[in-house]
């Protein structure tokens, strides 16, 4: 066999794979993407809630908008759009710049109160 024979076989092997790998990407709905989204973002709410430790309530917000990315990116997927992606895209740039702002102003209020907790930091009160 000649090396551009080879070379032959290898790409239809690829192609093959390629369409296969296709085909699976189609069997796989639109439901699981939600399914995880939304159990992404109720594990986000339950942290919100329940945690009186600032960081703890950050993490929750931040799992509340990968959730939100999950979405985006599955409509966008399932629509063939590129929308999607682009909200995406600026959705993360929000999600980093929050948790940079959120962890500077915990540790301002750790400086100033000495704890983390949210319930024990009443500064804004009147």
């Amino acid at each position: 066999m000649l090396p551009f024979e080879l070379l032959a076989g290898a790409d239809a092997r690829g192609h093959a794979r390629r369409d296969l790998l296709c085909e699976a990407r189609r069997l796989v709905g639109l439901q699981p993407y939600l399914i995880l989204s939304a159990v992404v973002f109720c594990i986000g709410l339950f942290g919100v809630t329940t945690r009186r430790n600032t960081i703890g309530i950050l993490l929750g917000i931040e799992l509340m908008m990968n959730a939100v990315n999950i979405n985006l990116v599955a409509f966008a997927r399932y629509t063939a759009s590129v929308s999607g992606m682009v909200f995406t895209v600026f959705t993360i740039c929000i999600t980093v710049t929050e948790a940079a702002l959120g962890l500077a102003i915990v540790i301002l209020l750790f400086r100033v109160r000495r704890t983390v907790m949210a319930d024990h930091l009443d500064l804004l009160k009147g």
